[in-house]
């Protein structure tokens, strides 16, 4: 196991896992300006940000155990292929039909890059490097909310939103290249085990682990009380009398959070173990939550700023929880991390899909929708600090019976 990240191997990795969330973030500003163009409802505009995170979830079930079995480096290429090609449909769209379709099939690219980066992690590095290396990245994965909404709408005013997915064709081209520059790191599959025993096996394994579950629904719950409010955020936004700049530049406070978050974690992980850490920053990320759902429900909200603090402060708890939950849901599974990485990101998409269809479904009523769906986000996020308790103490004892 190595313990030392080269610069360029870091970059790839940060570009593979903001690529989702560039995917996702970079054209809000223009949900009104497709929804003219397209002649549709906020409905199905908020719908397509819904679908993509359908087709990321559907995705990365099939990513993981694929490139355990045939290498990641194969897979993640025919990921950025497929992504790159349903981006270009994305820009030639003239129907929200066509649109709809085109997220969909981008999503299916998309996903290969947020599996198989976080196992090319697990297979590379020993647990320590890996939990440093996931702590580093993912407040850079921050960024995107913040950069791309605001290079969404400068893109959208200037040269119009079909400009936007221009972009994201590049920057899948990018990642391609960068891709075959890399060395495989997937161990070598034993051919001679049947391909769906294999499978049966390794999610047996996988699902029977309170660790793995709880940590799973901690990251899953903080994830979609933050999808909740991007689909939520336009619409509130626009109803209050914000521009589509206005709503690009909303993105940046909460960003600066998350990357607060993820870098004071980091450092803290220096002195202190993320099991003992954690609850201090669920707590905080409940406390926000509630903050949020009280004022939303509470007073007439009539400025963005009584719900963006408290959510940055919300921001700030996620970025320390996400580095710590996906080390612990992932460690105890390198001999199929990619499996287990791909059941973790699609169990958590699916929450987040269920969260921003919710969101999208009952867009008519504003804040009320988000702040209630955060409210369902932040139980299931105590449910599973919860179950990851439990895991780590059964972990422990069992280790102690081996020894």
């Amino acid at each position: 196991m190595k313990n030392s990240v080269p610069m360029t191997t870091m970059v790839w990795f940060a570009g593979l896992s903001m690529l989702g969330f560039l995917a996702t973030d970079m054209y809000l500003p223009a949900f009104e300006s497709i929804r003219f163009e397209m002649g549709t409802t906020q409905s199905m505009i908020g719908l397509s940000l819904t679908v993509f995170l359908l087709g990321m979830a559907l995705g990365q079930i099939v990513y993981g155990p694929l490139s355990d079995r045939i290498g990641r480096i194969k897979v993640l290429v025919g990921g950025m292929v497929l992504f790159t090609v349903a981006t270009a449909a994305c820009f030639m769209s003239n129907s929200i039909e066509t649109f709809l379709a085109a997220r969909f099939v981008q999503a299916l690219g998309a996903c290969s890059a947020s599996v198989i980066w976080q196992a090319v992690v697990i297979d590379r590095y020993d647990s320590k490097t890996s939990q440093r290396v996931f702590a580093t990245i993912m407040p850079l994965v921050a960024l995107s909310p913040a950069l791309a909404p605001l290079a969404g709408a400068a893109l959208e005013a200037h040269f119009g939103w079909r400009s936007i997915f221009i972009a994201l064709v590049a920057l899948g081209v990018i990642l391609a290249v960068a891709t075959l520059r890399q060395t495989e790191s997937a161990p070598v599959a034993n051919t001679d085990e049947k391909v769906g025993a294999k499978l049966v096996s390794d999610y047996k394994h996988i699902v029977s682990s309170r660790k793995f579950i709880g940590n799973m629904l901690v990251f899953a719950g903080c994830s979609a009380a933050f999808f909740a409010w991007l689909t939520g955020s336009p619409f509130v936004m626009t109803a209050m009398g914000y521009s589509g700049a206005d709503i690009g530049m909303s993105y940046v406070p909460q960003t600066i959070a998350f990357i607060v978050g993820g870098y004071s974690c980091r450092a803290l992980l220096n002195k202190y173990d993320g099991s003992a850490l954690l609850p201090w920053f669920v707590g905080l990320f409940v406390a926000s939550v509630v903050s949020i759902f009280v004022v939303s429900w509470q007073t007439d909200v009539t400025n963005i700023w009584p719900v963006l603090i408290p959510f940055c402060f919300l921001a700030v708890a996620n970025g320390a929880i996400y580095p710590i939950v996906v080390n612990k849901a992932l460690e105890e599974f390198k001999s199929c991390s990619a499996t287990a990485a791909g059941l973790l990101n699609f169990l958590q998409t699916m929450i987040c899909f269920v969260a921003s269809g919710v969101v999208s479904a009952l867009a008519i009523h504003g804040l009320l929708t988000v702040s209630a769906v955060m409210i369902g986000a932040a139980a299931a996020v105590v449910l599973g600090l919860a179950l990851s308790w439990n895991g780590n103490r059964v972990a422990i004892e069992e280790s102690a019976q081996a020894a």
